[in-house]
């Protein structure tokens, strides 16, 4: 099983009836089940869109807002979603999450990355490029280039339409 990075963009109002089922069930069931339309499997995307933002010069902000986009925060209390038996996240650290004035900020640095041309900024040979980003870049089937383009579009459009509907991001590894 591939451990891979999950993000979720949800109403702080469902975040917060899942808080309440895990606090009412004997066991801790929060019922986490977020729509598929606001879910994101990242795969092992993360550490190489950062990568590759730093190679091509990206700014400190806005790579840092690549970075809290994955990572999540601290400040947003979703540790009950790692309650045992109903764990969301079994092989990574305890997810994290970014309220919605966080998803809003967090939003506008990614709108502002010009990541298809940090993606030109990367040598033309795809596996030269791999090696370069490491994080396993040089074994992607199709070179790192659409995968990681497709990536961080996905990533940028679930952060704009979380900041647009005023929601909160979650983020795990499963």
């Amino acid at each position: 099983m591939a451990v891979t990075q999950q993000l979720a963009r949800v109403s702080a109002e469902y975040l917060a009836s899942c808080r309440t089922r895990a606090a009412e069930s004997s066991d801790g069931d929060h019922q986490w089940d977020p729509p598929a339309a606001d879910s994101l499997d990242l795969d092992w995307a993360p550490a190489m869109l950062a990568r590759v933002c730093d190679i091509a010069g990206v700014d400190g902000s806005h790579l840092a807002a690549l970075r809290q986009a994955t990572d999540g925060g601290g400040v947003l209390d979703v540790g009950f979603l790692n309650a045992h038996p109903h764990a969301i996240g079994f092989f990574g650290p305890t997810p994290t999450g970014l309220e919605a004035r966080e998803v809003e900020q967090v939003s506008g640095l990614l709108a502002g990355i010009g990541f298809r041309a940090a993606l030109a900024a990367l040598p033309s040979d795809d596996h030269v490029a791999g090696l370069l980003i490491g994080h396993g870049a040089e074994g992607l089937t199709r070179g790192p280039g659409e995968y990681l383009r497709v990536h961080f579009d996905e990533l940028r459009e679930l952060y704009e339409g979380a900041s647009k509907r005023g929601f909160v991001i979650v983020s795990w590894w499963d």
